[in-house]
């Protein structure tokens, strides 16, 4: 068994503060970032714009991530607390608001170049796991997201939190949302399966929605929130609503394919 006692401030001059999950961010898009263009991106034309794309696209992916744990996880607060949704450093993200402001930037991007929007989806998609690898561990180390009261022997006790050994729940979601499904989606990429722009988008809607509704069986909800309907959390209801869209997605450019 494990304590986990870390700092959640990485680095600090004087009184400014450079915060472990602040790096997270910074770690999470430089590598997606070089990835993409060292070795995802083949078409130069692609290649050329994604740097000027990949300003818009952390633009989306911190707008749409506050914005999203403002209406998913915590509106009755910030609806009574506007000035709130702009203390961004106060904490409150969330991913699935994240790819939704991923999804809105990448169409507006590529309606603007006339290009087709899943040409960028498909290599967010890919990179996409290792920025939520980085993400989970600044969670870990920040004791947030943290899991239900356990005696496994890899157990870890969250000083920050309580004295009770629990499942240490964000390095499931790194192991399986960041390494497993990035190594999942390059296996993908490689094969037959990958044939028409989207297809790759949708994969990565299904199988990081299987992973996240799973592990949110081990993870301790949002106390002001609990369990909704079905005793499912909230995380569980919005995955079940990507896992289908993931799914439509898939059957319908796969479907388009055949037809050319």
């Amino acid at each position: 068994m494990f304590i986990n006692n870390f700092d959640p401030v990485a680095i600090q001059f004087f009184s400014i503060q450079i915060t472990w999950y602040s790096l997270s961010y910074i770690f999470g898009i430089l590598g997606g970032w070089i990835l993409s263009k060292k070795i995802f991106i083949s078409n130069d034309e692609l290649k050329a714009k994604f740097d000027d794309y990949v300003t818009y696209l952390i633009l989306g992916i911190i707008v749409g991530g506050r914005l999203g744990y403002v209406f998913f996880y915590n509106f009755n607060f910030y609806i009574n607390n506007i000035s709130e949704i702009f203390k961004v450093w106060n904490g409150g993200m969330s991913f699935h608001g994240g790819l939704l402001g991923v999804i809105v930037v990448s169409i507006w991007y590529a309606k603007k170049n006339n290009q087709n929007p899943f040409v960028y989806l498909d290599t967010v998609s890919i990179v996409a796991p290792v920025g939520i690898f980085f993400g989970r561990i600044a969670n870990f180390i920040n004791s947030e997201l943290y899991g239900y009261e356990t005696n496994v022997p890899w157990a870890v006790k969250f000083v920050q939190v309580d004295n009770l050994y629990r499942h240490p729940s964000q390095l499931y979601e790194a192991l399986l949302e960041g390494m497993i499904l990035f190594l999942i989606l390059i296996y993908l990429r490689n094969t037959k399966v990958n044939k028409s722009p989207g297809i790759i988008s949708g994969l990565f809607l299904i199988i990081y929605s299987v992973f996240r509704f799973v592990l949110e069986f081990f993870r301790v909800p949002d106390e002001h929130i609990g369990y909704l309907i079905f005793n499912l959390s909230t995380g569980q209801i919005i995955s079940i609503i990507f896992f289908l869209i993931g799914i439509y997605l898939v059957i319908n450019k796969y479907e388009i394919k055949k037809k050319i």
